[in-house]
């Protein structure tokens, strides 16, 4: 029996260590919202991802989890003691009650310092390319990094496209995004119609 809580407690560790680091990245990535909500230019609401209820429905579930285990931890031991199993739902209840439902909070869109993908926010100066993709039920703004070698999704809602169009002009007009340093210079290219 001893073997079998061991092992039970160090998976609880170890889901309790992946759950704290993702839940450090969603406070981070919050704290940088908040920031950054004072210059939005034109945001959104992300929908809700597929199973998004069902998420909610797992962090209620660890919190009624949560609160069995330490009302009998209390009761037992007369005080909560220090317990991997507890800190591996504890951290696993924060996120899926609290900073994944707060993360959905975020606005995509444009912000007076860049764009806020779907998967992580862009510095305008960091912006080497950006082209448009029209489904058939979506329009989504593909926006690559200069930087790095990735590309971000932002899907933009029909109602915001003609207005996102226009702010992506004004902010090539401004020189905040730049596509020039690669291929030819051609002196006579407007950046403005490539979006």
């Amino acid at each position: 029996m001893g073997d079998t809580q061991a092992i039970i407690a160090a998976t609880f560790l170890l889901l309790g260590v992946g759950f704290l680091v993702a839940n450090g990245r969603l406070a981070v990535e919050y704290a940088r919202f908040v920031r950054r909500r004072r210059g939005a230019l034109l945001t959104w609401r992300a929908p809700k991802p597929p199973y998004y209820v069902m998420q909610l429905a797992i962090g209620v579930a660890l919190g009624a989890i949560l609160l069995f285990n330490v009302v009998r931890m209390y009761r037992i031991y007369r005080g909560v003691q220090l317990d991997w199993r507890l800190f591996g739902q504890l951290m696993m209840f924060l996120y899926y009650a609290y900073l994944f439902p707060l993360s959905r909070t975020i606005a995509r869109g444009f912000y007076a310092e860049g764009i806020w993908a779907e998967s992580a926010f862009i510095p305008y100066h960091e912006i080497g390319g950006i082209t448009w993709r029209e489904g058939e039920h979506e329009v989504a703004l593909i926006v690559t990094s200069r930087l790095r070698n990735l590309a971000r999704r932002l899907v933009v809602p029909g109602a915001q496209y003609a207005a996102a169009r226009r702010l992506l002009r004004d902010k090539i007009a401004h020189h905040d995004i730049h596509f020039g340093g690669g291929g030819l210079d051609l002196a006579g290219h407007d950046e403005r119609q490539d979006v």
